[in-house]
C-alpha cells in the first residue's frame, strides 16, 4: 500500500514540474525578440533605401505660435452721413444704400449702455445697503401692487412723506432705490435727448453750463458729462471715457428732496471731476441768472420733473424760471403718458408764447436775439395738432432702450437684458426759426446712383462696329462720344463737398415732418404719419413707382425719423377734434394704429350679443309662423268657444 501511494505522489509531482517547465519555455521564447525573416534581397535594399533617406532628412521643430499684434483702428473706414457712397454692390452696407439726407434724419445712437464710472458708483452704493430691503423699496416705489411680470415696472417717482420722521428714515432708502432703478432709465432718455439736439444743432453748439431742475440724484448731470465732450475725445468708447475729461465747467442742480441730493454727492464722491463745479440748492436765486449775451453756452433742462409738481401753476412757474434763466437752450422731458406729453405741451406752448412776446415787446429791436423756436421734434411753431387739454388720447412719446446692467437686474429679480424708456420731450433755442432752405440735397445715395446707370446704360446707342485706324477716331464717333458724355447726369454724390452738404442738410431738416407713429410697411408701399411743417398729422404713402432710393428710404425708416423724401401723391390729413371726455368717437380716431384694430373694435362679439341675436331671429320666426297660420287658428278657438 505504501508502494502504491509513494508511486502516486511521484507521477503527480512529475507532471507539475513538466507543465512548469513548458510555460517557463514559452515565457522565455515570447519575451525574446522577433526572429529575423527571410526577406527577398530586393525588397531589402528597398528598405535599406528608405532607412538611409529618412536618417538624412531635417526635421525642423515647429515654429512657436505668434502673438496678436495691436492694430491702431482706421476711423477712415467708417460710414458717415457725408461720406462717398459710390462703389461696387458687393461692398454695400445698409448705411451707404441709404440717401445722405434719409441718413442724416434716421441717426440714432442704438442701445445705451451705462458708463463704466457710473455702473461702479452705483454697485458701490448698493453694496453698503440691504439687498432684500432694497428690492422692497424698488417694487413699492416703481411697480404697481398687482404687478407680476417685469414689464409692469415704471421710472416715475413721486413720494410724499406723512411726517419728517418718516422722511428722515426713508430718504436714503428710497434714494438707493431710486439710484439702482430709475436713474439708469432716466439716463439713457436724457442722453437720446441731448445727442439727438447735438447732431440737429452741429459742432457750432458747445455747452459749458447746465441747470438742472428737479436734479434728482444727478440724471441729467451724467448724461451731460457724456455727452458734450471735446472734439479729440469724439473716438474714445463711452463706456471708458472718464467724466474729469468731459467739456463741461459747472453745473447747477436744483433739487428739494434731501434724499435723493444725498444719493448724488455720493455717486460723485468716488470719481474724479477735475475742475467741474458741482452745487446743488433747494430753489433758484436771482444771481444764479445768466445774461443773454453769455448764455450761447448755457443749457437750461428739466428731465422727468414736471409730473410730479403738485399743480399747474408750479409747472408754470418752474418754466417761466428756466425762461429767466438766461440760457439759449431750454430741455424738457416728460414721461410718454398722457399725463406727461400734455405737460410738455403746455410748456412748448408757454415758451413759444413768451418768445412771442419778446419778439413783438418795445425792447425788442435792442436784443441782439429775439424770440425762440421748436428745434426737436416739432418742423413748426404752431399749435400741436396731438394736444387736447384734458383728453389727449394719441401722444407724441419716442422710446430709448437700455441695456440693463447687472445691478438693475439683480434689484428688479429679472433675467431680462434690455429695457426701453418711453418719454416725451421738446427742445427749444432762443432766436428766430431759420428761413426754409428750399433746396433738395443728399436725395440720391447708393440705390438711387444704381438706379441712374442702369437708365444710362439703357439709352446708350449701340452702333455697328467698323475697321479703323486704332490711332485716329472718326469725326462721327468723336462727336458721338462727346455728345453722350453731355448726356450722362453728373454725379449727385459728389456734387458737393462734405461740408456744405452736412450745412445743407442741417438747414433743411428744420421743414422735415417727423414720424410720430410706427410706419406700416406694406408689399408695394409705405405709410408713413408723420407730423408735418404746416402744424398737422399728414398720412403719407411712398409707393415703388416713385422710385428705388425714396421707397428703400421709408422702408429702412423707424418711429422718431425725419423723412426728407415729399410723397408722390398728396398727403392725407389725419387729425382729431377738440372733444370732452365721455363724448362718442370722431373721426381720426384710427390715426396712428392699423385698420385691422378698428376693425376688430366694431366687430367685438360677446356672449350678451350673441344670445340677444338668436332671440331676434326666433322671433322673427315666430311671427312669420303666426301670421301664416293665423286665420285657422282663430276658428278654432272660437269653435271650442
Amino acid at each position: 500500500m505504501f508502494t502504491a501511494t509513494r508511486a502516486r505522489y511521484l507521477r503527480s509531482s512529475l507532471l507539475k514540474f513538466r507543465s512548469a517547465r513548458v510555460f517557463s519555455q514559452t515565457a522565455c521564447i515570447a519575451s525574446q525578440p522577433n526572429p529575423p525573416l527571410n526577406l527577398d534581397p530586393s525588397l531589402q535594399a528597398l528598405l535599406k533605401d528608405v532607412d538611409i533617406s529618412l536618417s538624412r532628412h531635417n526635421i525642423t521643430p515647429p515654429a512657436p505660435p505668434r502673438e496678436l499684434d495691436v492694430v491702431p483702428f482706421d476711423h477712415s473706414n467708417e460710414v458717415s452721413v457725408t461720406d462717398d457712397v459710390e462703389g461696387t454692390d458687393g461692398d454695400e452696407t445698409e448705411f451707404n444704400r441709404k440717401s445722405p439726407a434719409a441718413l442724416f434724419g434716421s441717426q440714432r445712437i442704438g442701445a445705451v449702455v451705462l458708463p463704466v464710472e457710473l455702473q461702479n458708483a452705483i454697485n458701490v452704493l448698493i453694496a453698503d445697503s440691504n439687498k432684500p430691503l432694497l428690492h422692497i423699496d424698488a417694487k413699492r416705489l416703481f411697480q404697481d401692487e398687482d404687478a407680476n411680470s417685469d414689464g409692469d415696472w415704471y421710472s416715475a417717482y413721486d413720494v410724499k412723506y406723512r411726517s419728517h420722521q418718516q422722511n428722515f428714515r426713508h430718504r436714503e432708502r428710497d434714494g438707493t432705490a431710486f439710484a439702482s432703478v430709475a436713474l439708469p432709465a432716466h439716463y439713457s432718455a436724457i442722453r437720446s435727448v441731448l445727442e439727438h439736439a447735438k447732431h440737429r444743432l452741429g459742432p457750432d453748439w458747445n455747452i459749458s453750463r447746465v441747470i438742472d431742475w428737479g436734479a434728482g440724484t444727478g440724471s441729467s448731470l451724467w448724461a451731460s458729462l457724456h455727452t458734450f465732450r471735446p472734439r479729440s475725445q469724439d473716438e474714445v468708447d463711452i463706456e471708458g471715457f472718464k467724466i474729469a475729461d468731459s467739456s463741461l465747467a459747472s453745473y447747477l442742480g436744483i433739487e428739494k428732496r434731501d434724499g435723493l441730493v444725498s444719493i448724488g454727492k455720493r455717486l460723485l464722491n468716488d470719481v474724479g471731476t477735475n475742475e467741474l463745479s458741482v452745487s446743488w440748492q433747494r430753489s433758484y436765486r436771482e444771481d444764479d441768472k445768466i445774461s443773454r449775451e453769455e448764455g450761447h453756452d448755457a443749457l437750461a433742462i428739466s428731465a422727468f420733473h414736471l409730473s410730479s409738481l403738485p399743480t399747474a401753476l408750479a409747472r408754470k412757474q418752474m418754466v417761466k424760471e428756466m425762461w429767466e434763466s438766461g440760457a439759449h437752450t431750454l430741455v424738457l422731458i416728460d414721461h410718454s403718458t398722457s399725463n406727461g406729453f400734455e405737460n410738455i405741451a403746455e410748456a412748448r406752448e408757454f415758451l413759444l408764447t413768451l418768445g412771442k412776446k419778446e419778439s413783438q415787446g418795445p425792447l425788442s429791436e435792442e436784443r441782439l436775439i429775439r424770440g425762440c423756436h421748436v428745434v426737436a421734434p416739432c418742423p413748426h411753431d404752431g399749435e400741436c395738432p396731438l394736444y387736447h387739454p384734458g383728453s389727449s388720447r394719441l401722444v407724441c412719446g419716442f422710446s430709448q432702450r437700455l441695456q440693463r446692467p447687472s445691478f438693475v437686474r439683480r434689484t428688479k429679480h429679472s433675467g431680462t437684458g434690455h429695457e426701453d424708456i418711453g418719454y416725451s420731450y421738446v427742445v427749444i433755442q432762443r432766436g428766430m426759426r431759420p428761413a426754409s432752405a428750399g433746396t433738395k440735397l443728399g436725395r440720391v445715395g447708393a440705390v438711387g446712383l444704381r438706379e441712374i446707370r442702369k437708365n444710362e446704360e439703357a439709352r446708350t446707342v449701340v452702333r455697328e462696329l467698323s475697321l479703323h485706324n486704332e490711332d485716329e477716331m472718326p469725326p462721327e464717333e468723336e462727336t458721338h462720344r462727346q455728345t453722350a458724355e453731355s448726356e450722362v447726369a453728373p454725379n449727385p454724390l459728389k456734387s458737393q463737398s462734405a461740408d456744405n452738404l452736412e450745412v445743407g442738410l442741417r438747414q433743411e431738416a428744420y421743414t422735415w415732418p417727423r414720424l410720430v407713429f410706427a410706419p406700416l410697411k406694406k408689399s408695394g408701399h409705405i405709410i408713413l404719419d408723420a407730423c408735418t411743417a404746416e402744424g398737422k398729422v399728414m398720412r403719407m404713402t411712398i409707393p415703388k413707382s416713385q422710385g428705388k432710393q425714396p421707397f428703400y428710404d421709408a422702408r429702412k425708416s423707424s418711429w422718431g425719423d425725419i423723412f426728407p423724401h415729399e410723397p408722390k401723391n398728396a398727403p392725407q390729413e389725419r387729425y382729431q377734434p377738440r372733444r370732452a371726455k365721455g363724448s362718442p368717437t370722431l373721426k381720426g380716431e384710427d390715426t396712428g394704429k392699423r385698420k385691422n384694430a378698428s376693425r376688430k373694435d366694431k366687430g367685438k362679439l360677446s356672449y350678451e350679443a350673441l344670445s340677444d341675436s338668436l332671440k331676434t331671429k326666433q322671433s322673427r320666426k315666430k311671427s312669420i309662423r303666426d301670421r301664416a297660420t293665423g286665420e285657422p287658428k282663430s276658428r278654432w278657438l272660437d269653435s271650442d268657444s
